[in-house]
């Protein structure tokens, strides 16, 4: 049996239809009660009641995107996109995606790059080259505060350098090795590192994209 809807709650389906079909992302709730000539709160209020006829589904207190959901129950398959945050510093004891100091966001393909809450950092060096990281380019990152050896993550040194470096843990020290040989491993102790995400690719313009 068809789900039934008022009109203005099939002037909003029918409207993140169209957006997300044209832009691949969801526009934030300002942005559809500014286009609809509605207050935020009736926005939030009609979207609330998508919701519990299960045609859209929120991301969770931290996330800004809107899922439409199919008859199948699963998120409709134009919703190909997300926008995830460059974040400008990493701040100790926070987690990643409740950083307050975002450069900006970028949106990526979900199909490609998967995972829930994902962040970018802007690689500044040429210390990685060897890995296919090149300066200028936007590390796609996993949160993550554990490591397995030789993996590619961001960690933070002593709560205010952030880095992207190869990890190795030995029995004494933690090692973060660089992918160029004109730079040398670093070692810190282990109170000294904390792990912050894994590197899972690389954004490098439009059309350049590639795991690691």
């Amino acid at each position: 049996m068809p789900i039934q809807l008022t009109p203005k709650q099939q002037r909003l389906l029918d409207y993140l239809r169209e957006w997300i079909a044209r832009s691949g992302i969801s526009p934030s709730l300002r942005q559809a009660a500014q286009d609809l000539g509605i207050s935020h709160t009736a926005v939030a209020q009609t979207l609330k009641v998508l919701e519990e006829k299960g045609l859209a589904k929120r991301e969770g207190r931290y996330g800004r995107t809107i899922h439409l959901i199919n008859q199948a129950g699963q998120s409709a398959g134009l919703h190909r996109w997300q926008e995830v945050p460059v974040i400008g510093r990493i701040t100790a004891g926070l987690p990643i995606y409740a950083q307050q100091e975002w450069e900006e966001s970028i949106v990526i393909d979900a199909d490609f790059y998967k995972g829930d809450h994902l962040f970018a950092l802007r690689i500044k060096g040429d210390s990685m080259v060897n890995a296919g990281i090149l300066n200028g380019d936007l590390a796609i990152c996993k949160p993550r505060q554990f490591a397995s050896d030789g993996e590619i993550v961001v960690a933070l040194i002593r709560g205010e350098e952030a880095t992207v470096k190869r990890f190795y843990a030995r029995a004494d020290d933690i090692v973060l090795k660089p992918e160029n040989p004109a730079y040398e491993s670093m070692r810190y102790g282990f109170d000294e590192i904390l792990v912050q995400g894994k590197v899972i690719g690389i954004q490098r313009g439009p059309d350049v994209m590639q795991r690691v």
